[in-house]
């Protein structure tokens, strides 16, 4: 088991899609919502996942193949 921290920052047109859930259970991973900021026009948020690595990464690439700009946290214990 592998555990990430990434912040993501989602698009006004994605803000509503539930695209953290469908990804971390398509992956089968767990997902930690560390910190979230939402607004009209933008969302942020700070997150873990955990799991396979391989599965990681595959949840990574799908989330910028959806238009989530995505990055990984370092220093920060996940």
């Amino acid at each position: 088991m592998a555990r990430q921290a990434f912040k993501l920052v989602f698009p006004e047109n994605l803000i509503k899609e539930p695209i953290m859930f469908l990804i971390a259970r398509d992956y089968d991973l767990v997902l930690n919502v560390r910190r979230a900021k939402i607004t009209p026009s933008i969302g942020e948020a700070t997150i873990e996942l955990e799991g396979d690595p391989l599965d990681i990464e595959e949840a990574v690439r799908e989330f910028k193949k959806k238009g989530v700009l995505i990055e990984s946290v370092f220093g920060e214990e996940a």
